[in-house]
């Protein structure tokens, strides 16, 4: 067989092999078998030389039609009902010829009829299996060449009647099969459609709570804006009707000192709004995360730095406790700058009168796991416990209109989630507020070992999928995926083994280096 052939044969098997079933299966080994024992019993058996050759000549045959029609099946599957009918007379064909030239009643082949009647009666059902039946007993008859002198026709009438007890309760089974098929592939279509409708729905239900966010977001936004757009027109229209009334230079320099008042009044206002929206646009804007190992001691003196003025004006005491020893983390320095600032700007202004801001840094256990922790705790007023639920969602405040856009904690939720990492918060009301950053951590000592998607086999790894599956936990975190990817991330579980089992206590991996500590 040629290359091209092969290809064309194989590509061809690939089509039809989901439409192959249980009794195309069944008949193949029937004939694996029969071709089998059929050698095994020439080379064995003591026969004279004719016979030796009429079933050697048979066996040829057989194999010849098999591999023949077997073809005809692969390259039309939809013609099968009326391939099997050829089977069906070919293998009786064979059967009667092969069961003459080794001894009519007597031969050992005898048993051939019995197999296709089952079968052939399995795959037709129960009518179309009893007149099977009926042909294997005239053949059975002919090829004893009705012989009853040497062979009993009660004898006789036991096979006969043995070849349809096997038809008709086969025949009865394969058509109870046959319609308990149809009512499972009915119940499964029902299943999909019901499936698809609830995905329709679901996906209606998604976008009316997006259409219903939106709005909520655009009236929050509206109301934001409103305030200060009504001071800048309010203002400047005061201003030109102002110097619509100049008619001298003393009027000049009085109207001029009043109106710089309200200049200062509408930078104010724009340098609101300018805050605002980019408030806004940092929220909803995805932004490409550059993660690499930094000290967090760094970026929090960086960003202290930017509120010092801020601190004396407000008497605000700065207590700082770094640790000196704290390993680098896997941050986007930009951003975790950011996140630190709002926490920072959130508690200076929860003490107006002034008061004590304590920023640390340390590494804290959680789940098995070490995190770099970032905290900020302040003195002010704190948040009530209600309260604290709703603090993370966009635009909610506690300060009164105009100080603050409700996007500070919302932004650092967000970037705290692309780190995979936790935000945590405390407070006691009129006693202050403790924020704390959580950043997982896995040692560099660590990350040589086993990782997660190396054990369980799960595909995240494999670039050269046509699918590629994304896991948070890959390919930095391989060590320590039940925080970052699994039940313990405090989010959305995007893991695939985490997916399946529900609980990463009882995935291997977990207990291998978690309980075990062996791998």
């Amino acid at each position: 067989m040629s290359q091209d052939s092969y290809k064309k044969l194989k590509t061809q098997w690939e089509k039809v092999k989901p439409c192959v079933e249980s009794a195309d299966i069944a008949f193949l080994c029937l004939r694996i078998i029969i071709l089998c024992g059929g050698i095994g019993w020439l080379i064995i058996s003591h026969l004279s030389q004719k016979t030796f050759e009429d079933v050697s000549k048979l066996f040829i045959f057989f194999v010849i039609y098999s591999v023949v029609i077997y073809l005809w099946l692969i390259f039309y599957p939809e013609k099968k009902r009326i391939i099997h009918v050829f089977f069906l007379f070919f293998d009786f064909l064979f059967t009667s010829l092969l069961v003459r030239a080794t001894g009519g009643f007597y031969s050992h082949f005898l048993i051939g009829f019995y197999l296709m009647t089952a079968l052939y009666s399995f795959y037709y059902g129960l009518i179309r299996g009893a007149v099977i039946a009926a042909i294997a007993s005239v053949l059975y008859l002919l090829s004893g060449d009705f012989n009853f002198t040497e062979y009993n026709w009660t004898d006789f009438s036991v096979s006969i009647a043995s070849l349809f007890l096997l038809a008709v309760p086969l025949g009865m089974l394969s058509q109870e099969l046959k319609k308990d098929k149809l009512e499972i592939s009915g119940l499964n279509r029902n299943l999909e459609q019901s499936i698809e409708e609830l995905q329709n729905v679901h996906g209606r239900l998604i976008q009316v709570e997006k259409m219903s966010e939106l709005g909520r977001m655009t009236a929050d936004v509206a109301h934001e804006i409103r305030n200060p757009l009504t001071s800048i027109g309010g203002f400047a229209r005061r201003l030109e009707k102002n110097l619509l009334h100049i008619t001298s230079e003393e009027a000049c320099l009085r109207i001029i000192s009043k109106e710089k008042e309200y200049a200062e009044i509408i930078i104010s206002e724009v340098t609101r709004l300018e805050k605002i929206l980019r408030d806004i646009l940092n929220f909803s804007r995805e932004v490409k995360y550059h993660l690499e190992y930094h000290e967090i001691k760094g970026i929090i003196k960086e960003s202290l730095t930017t509120f010092v003025d801020t601190c004396n004006e407000h008497s605000i005491q700065v207590e700082e406790e770094t640790d000196a020893l704290l390993s680098p983390v896997l941050i986007d320095k930009d951003q975790v700058r950011q996140a630190v600032i709002n926490l920072i700007s959130n508690a200076i202004g929860a003490m107006p009168d002034g008061g004590t801001m304590q920023i640390k840094t340390f590494m804290e256990e959680l789940y098995n796991v070490n995190y770099v922790a970032v905290e900020v705790a302040d003195t002010g007023h704190g948040i009530p416990r209600d309260k604290l639920n709703m603090i993370f969602e966009p635009f909610y405040s506690s300060k009164e209109i105009g100080f603050g856009t409700g996007l500070g904690l919302s932004i650092c939720k967000k970037i705290m989630d692309e780190h995979n990492g936790l935000i945590r918060v405390d407070s006691e009301f009129d006693k202050g507020t403790t924020f704390k950053l959580l950043f997982p951590y896995q040692s560099e000592e660590e990350g040589k070992k086993m990782k997660c998607w190396e054990f369980n086999k799960c595909g995240v790894d494999n670039l050269d999928g046509l699918v590629h599956i994304k896991c948070p936990a890959y390919p930095n975190y391989g060590r320590i995926c039940w925080v970052v990817a699994g039940t313990f991330c405090g989010g959305k579980v995007n893991g695939v083994i985490a997916h399946k089992i529900g609980d990463c206590k009882k995935c291997k991996f977990y207990k291998r280096v978690v309980v075990s500590k062996d791998l």
